[in-house]
């Protein structure tokens, strides 16, 4: 499947000319932050999934943001919508593949071609580094949020793009967005507080909150592969939806619970239940055929 995707989207003019324009874009904003004798400031909260640092780390941060968390991502709004509407998901899971393999491909395909292209501008950094004087951890720290926030940022746009029409798409990725905004802030905004800067503990929490918002995009879109829906049960998607409203409040309790040191805690479980909640019902097992009553054999 990420093969598949992968040709695919090597040929698209979602890529090709992004990866172009980064390049030139990234010269010139290089260039001009040489020219304006811009310096990384001096913080104890240089972490990843930082908005504030990445937004203040100059011209180059900021194109590398826009093109990677942004315009990129934005292609997996029509990922999903491909497979639902020509009926090509039915014949995938014909297969030996899965709903998790069938998104999973997907998602290492659009977020695999955002980190080739940030990938593609490491030599920037260096050259940033010896020559402009930044520090490394301010680099690392900003490298960490564009490969952390375009990997969340992907998931929603493939979960989002499993709804019919563009403005359902459009609604579904801004409330994940606003989750995502929500649930990670808080609990990574109180690491912070309470440590002091951003060590380890805001790095894991940084870590999870990675992981947890990229399988709930990514369990939004394999609910919507569901070929049926029982009568009992609860449509998946619209429970994915649900978790997406209260995950906030969820999260928000536990870093409060636990005095700022826990909120990695209601990440985690945010993970496990966007695991778990649509569950693909099983048959019961097949009983054994029962033999018939032979008449003995005559000698």
């Amino acid at each position: 499947m990420t093969v598949k995707e992968l040709r695919q989207s090597l040929r698209r003019g979602s890529f090709v000319y992004p990866f172009l324009g980064i390049q030139l874009f990234a010269v010139v904003a290089m260039v001009a932050e040489f020219q304006s004798g811009h310096d990384s400031a001096r913080t104890d909260y240089a972490g990843a999934l930082n908005l504030l640092l990445l937004a203040t780390s100059g011209p180059f941060w900021m194109v590398v943001a826009a093109i990677c968390l942004v315009v990129m991502p934005m292609a997996g709004l029509v990922l999903m919508g491909q497979e639902l509407e020509e009926g090509n998901h039915e014949l995938l899971l014909l297969t030996k593949l899965d709903r998790w393999k069938v998104v999973g491909g997907k998602f290492f395909t659009l977020w695999g071609l955002c980190a080739l292209t940030f990938v593609s501008l490491l030599p920037y950094v260096v050259v940033r580094y010896m020559v402009g004087g930044i520090e490394w951890w301010h680099e690392a720290a900003c490298a960490a949020t564009v490969l952390g926030g375009s990997a969340m940022v992907c998931a929603g746009a493939i979960g989002a793009s499993a709804f019919k029409n563009m403005s359902g798409r459009i609604a579904v990725f801004l409330l994940f967005l606003v989750s995502l905004g929500a649930g990670c802030g808080v609990p990574l905004a109180a690491s912070a507080g309470v440590s002091g800067g951003c060590g380890w503990i805001y790095h894991f929490t940084a870590l999870t909150a990675v992981i947890a918002y990229a399988l709930v995009g990514l369990a939004l879109a394999r609910s919507r592969l569901r070929l049926a829906i029982l009568n009992f049960e609860v449509n998946p998607s619209g429970m994915i939806i649900g978790l997406m409203v209260f995950a906030p409040f969820a999260i928000g309790l536990a870093t409060a619970f636990t005095l700022g040191w826990g909120g990695a805690a209601g990440l985690i479980g945010l993970a496990v239940v966007a695991v778990k909640m649509d569950v693909t019902p099983k048959g019961p097992r097949s009983m054994p055929v029962p033999q018939p009553d032979l008449p003995p054999s005559g000698n």
